[in-house]
This record gives structure tokens, sequence and C-alpha cells, in this order.
């Protein structure tokens, strides 16, 4: 392993823990859902315009960029609202589905053949999901619970689309789906009010900086010399430390149902990952010998 590739899993381990504060804050802001999701990323395309200045980088506009660009609002306002809605357990969970949904776009687009591995990480997963829906059955949290599973497939859309796109595209295109999320929510400041308390205002700049700003900058950073594979096995960590964090310092916990159902999204697709990882590995010992 290079030095580049160890900087990268630093760098990614890194943000999967700073990522991982975001159900504990949303939980603590009483504001409306397209309120938070705009102003944390104002704050956050923020960091990024600071960052540019700071390392001199040059804005990369072209459409794969753009691609990915338009994920980021989508994925930030469900994942919020999913928050707001269900438990933040079962938010960020469902949301870790992603990996599956990342199989079907590259089956879709890049004519990847599916494998009998892959069949069973997205029959174990989905079964671990559908034990979400057993759990929390009726109003808001089944709302939010498929909001959630739409953040998974739209931050499935930002592994598929930070793949072969350089590095300053690819923190161009984080930096503009941060500004683009800000322009679409923050005009409902106007409409819904925000309570500046001190603790709101102290939560929504940690949540800008710390927990959004920084680490989609290091994950635009490790992807360069990490494949996605990597990346999405260290951001694992995201969906086991958040919801210690929202049980420490808030109190909400999922159903018993709901856990058994997240243990099993978790070890499903982590499984999977390193089953994919070793096939990759055999497949290109097995051409070099050819």
């Amino acid at each position: 392993m290079g030095e580049a590739e160890r900087r990268s899993i630093l760098q990614m381990t890194l943000c999967s823990v700073l990522w991982s504060i975001s159900g504990v804050l949303i939980k603590l802001i009483p504001w409306n859902a397209m309120v938070l999701a705009g102003l944390r990323s104002l704050i956050s395309a923020g960091v990024f315009g600071v960052y540019f200045l700071i390392s001199r980088r040059r804005f990369t506009a072209d459409r794969r960029m753009l691609r990915l660009a338009l994920m980021i609002p989508a994925m930030s306002i469900c994942f919020i609202f999913a928050n707001k809605l269900t438990t933040a357990a079962n938010a960020i969970v469902l949301q870790y589905t992603a990996p599956v949904f990342l199989l079907l776009y590259e089956s879709l687009f890049r004519k990847k053949r599916f494998r009998g591995g892959d069949y069973w990480a997205v029959a174990f997963t989905m079964g671990g999901v559908g034990l979400f829906f057993l759990d929390q059955l009726k109003g808001g949290a089944l709302l939010g619970n498929l909001l959630a599973i739409l953040a998974g497939m739209f931050f499935a859309g930002t592994m598929f689309s930070v793949e072969h796109v350089g590095e300053d595209a690819r923190l161009s295109g984080l930096a503009l789906g941060h500004l683009m999320t800000a322009l679409v929510g923050v005009p409902f400041l106007f409409v819904y009010g925000a309570p500046m308390r001190i603790e709101s205002v102290a939560a929504i700049l940690v949540l800008g900086i710390f927990q959004l700003g920084i680490p989609y900058i290091l994950y635009g950073l490790a992807a360069s010399n990490c494949p996605p594979l990597t990346l999405t096995l260290l951001a694992a960590l995201e969906p086991i430390l958040n919801p210690v964090w929202v049980f420490l310092f808030v109190g909400e916990a999922p159903g018993r149902t709901a856990l058994l159902g997240g243990a099993l999204v978790l070890v499903s697709v982590t499984l999977w990952c390193l089953w994919d990882a070793r096939q990759k590995l055999a497949a290109e010992a097995q051409g070099e010998r050819a």
C-alpha cells in the first residue's frame, strides 16, 4: 500500500466519523427540514470556498461534474427529512443501502453482470430493510424510512459519479451541489423562520463546518486514491457511530426489529464488499497468469 492510499484511507476514516454526528445535531435543531438543509449547505459551501482559495484549486465545470452536483441536494434534503420523521438509526442505516443501488447503477449504465453473490447481497439487504418497516409501519416513521432509502439511492449516485472524475472536477461538483442545496433550502427561512437560540446556532455551525464541509472535502480528496469499494467499507463507520451519539445525547433508540434489520443491512453490505474485493483480486490474478 502506497503513501497516497494510506493518506486517502485516513481521510475517508475521519470523513466517516465526522459524518456520523449528523443525527444528534439534526435532532437538536427545531427548524423546518428545508431551512436546516439550506443553511447547513450554505455554511458548507462557504467552507469549500475558503478551501478553494487557500489551496488555489481551479473550479472545473463539465457534464460529469454537474451530474455529481445534482445528487447532493436530493440526498441532503431526503436525509434531513428522514431524520426528522424517523429515528436517526433508521435514517442512517437505510441510507447505507447505497452500495446495493450502486451495484444496480453499474449493471444498468456500465453493463456490469450480476454474480451469484450479488443476488444474495441484494436479497439479505432488502430483507433487513423490510424489518425496518415491520418495526414502524405508520405515520411519519414510514415516510421517514422511505425518504432514507431515497437518500441511499442518491448517495449511491454520488459514489457512481465520483469515479473517473478528476480531483478538481470532483471537488467542484461537491461544492456546487452544496451551493444548489442552499439555493433551494434557504428561501424557506422566510416561510417557516428559524428561532436563533444559542444551541441551534452552535449546532448548525458544527453541522455546516465539521459535519458537512470538511468531511466532503476529505471525501473528494480520498476518492483520488481509494477505489469505490474501499470508500464504501470505510463509510460503514457512519451508520455504526451515528445511533450511538444520538442515544448518548438525545436518548433516542430504535426498536428491536429495526436493530435486527440494521445489523442485517450492515453485515450484508460489508460482507458483500469484502467478497467483491476478493473476486476482483482473483480475476486480476487469473488475468496475469493468462
